[in-house]
């Protein structure tokens, strides 16, 4: 469905993608500055539509770091694989090193990144988590990489009522950590654990600019849950995972080059679809800094 505009004076055209979340943004282009009114307006439809998506934006890194700051402060990786070495604010989720070359799976770096293949959203584990994302693609994949995303206001909504009973005022354990549990990553050095050691938060939050609740997990993270037996909290994080992956709640994205898709960490779950690891995949992403703790609903 084509929205001509978000509001009186609208200069962006707005598609919507999927019944539950994602909506398609253009006449914008972000290789040029943002003024302050288009910037509120990308604000306003992305806080309506959880996940933009900007076709066509062939925009350098430096550029990128520049849209991003229009919604709030970069983020830094706390560890220095991943992080770009040209500029400090790129997390580079590619299968290539910065020199082109194309990286084997067996590498620590791409062992790390293939955590995304599982629920998760970004920075959960910080006291601060991160309030959302703008990733680019640079290198695209045509033998899959889709990345999904699914609406956690609508999930918490369609939650069982004995399941809902099980989250309302509890707490999850994010932790770091557990990627080098299920991924075979690089473990963290003593100072990068100390930025980011393990922290509860609730399953339940409040959006900060909505006020929707929705249900917040990041399974590559998660391992326990307030008042549960490990084998009881981690089979419990999968079944909440595997609902929140029905169609009814997720859009599934098939990149072209230069797409730009900026999502809400808030309030969605993002996974990337297997592809062949011989074949280039180059996207490079920065993470927006949250406003404020996660706010218990």
């Amino acid at each position: 469905m084509a929205l001509a505009s978000e509001g009186a004076g609208s200069c962006l055209a707005i598609r919507k993608l999927h019944p539950a979340i994602g909506a398609e943004v253009s006449n914008v282009d972000f290789s040029k500055p943002l003024s302050p009114d288009v910037a509120a307006e990308i604000h306003a439809a992305w806080i309506a539509h959880h996940v933009l998506v900007f076709p066509g934006q062939a925009i350098t890194d430096e550029q990128h770091v520049a849209v991003t700051r229009h919604f709030g402060e970069p983020e830094i990786f706390h560890m220095d694989i991943i992080k770009s070495k040209f500029l400090k604010e790129i997390f580079r989720v590619s299968n290539t090193d910065e020199d082109g070359n194309l990286v084997p799976p067996s590498n620590p770096i791409q062992q790390q990144l293939s955590s995304a293949k599982k629920w998760h959203t970004d920075s959960s584990y910080r006291p601060i988590p991160a309030m959302g994302s703008i990733l680019h693609g640079v290198e695209v994949s045509r033998t899959g990489g889709l990345t999904c995303f699914t609406n956690m206001h609508a999930v918490y909504e369609a939650l069982p009522p004995e399941w809902r009973a099980k989250v309302d005022g509890r707490k999850a354990l994010h932790d770091f950590d557990k990627l080098s549990r299920i991924s075979g990553a690089p473990k963290q050095t003593a100072e990068e654990r100390a930025r980011v050691p393990a922290i509860w938060q609730p399953m339940v939050r409040s959006h900060p600019v909505s006020g929707r609740k929705s249900l917040y997990i990041s399974p590559i993270y998660n391992d326990d849950i307030e008042g549960m037996e490990e084998a009881e909290a981690t089979a419990f994080i999968q079944e909440l995972a595997e609902f929140a992956g029905q169609d009814r709640f997720v859009y599934r994205h098939q990149w072209e080059t230069d797409d730009v898709l900026m999502w809400d960490n808030r309030c969605t779950m993002h996974i990337v679809t297997p592809h062949d690891p011989m074949e280039r995949r180059v996207m490079h992403r920065t993470t927006i800094v949250g406003e404020g703790p996660v706010a218990a609903a």
